[in-house]
């Protein structure tokens, strides 16, 4: 896992750790000091903690005039142990919600437990944002193609 980076393609556009507004602003970075450990396995310093003890994430993108995030999480969603959704919600989406921002993309390809069919998960953070035109979408392709 140690080997796994965020998507790094963005970082021309966006680097939350130089956003003001972002709750990840001054954050540096030790690509050779390996710190976060998701179980047993270390994971890549790239990715930013949300206190959960098993799902991180990557704040790819966000557009404060258009209202909109893309978020890479890696890790093991886990609700029934961890309750990460909350994690993700205090304190990640609560802050973006207050800065304007109510449409969130997420990349889910490195997750596991992926609960993207269960909306009860997301009922809250649903009804936080719907009256203002929000919406969530998760993406993984790892399972967006499969047959059923």
């Amino acid at each position: 896992m140690h080997d796994i980076e965020p998507f790094f393609r963005w970082r021309d556009e966006y680097a939350a750790e130089e956003d003001s507004q972002s709750p990840f602003f001054g954050q540096t970075y030790n690509e050779f000091e390996y710190t976060n450990m998701i179980y047993n396995y270390y994971i890549h310093p790239y990715w930013d903690s949300i206190g959960s003890a098993t799902l991180y994430l990557k704040v790819l993108y966000v557009d404060y005039f258009k209202g909109y995030a893309l978020i890479e999480l890696i890790g093991e969603w886990n609700d029934c142990l961890y309750n990460d959704i909350m994690y993700l919600k205090n304190e990640l989406i609560n802050h973006m919600t207050k800065q304007g921002v109510h449409k969130f993309i997420l990349f889910c390809d490195n997750v596991l437990n992926f609960h993207g069919s269960d909306d009860c998960y997301y009922e809250e953070w649903w009804d936080d944002i719907k009256d203002d035109e929000g919406w969530i979408v998760m993406i993984n392709t790892l399972t967006m193609f499969r047959k059923n």
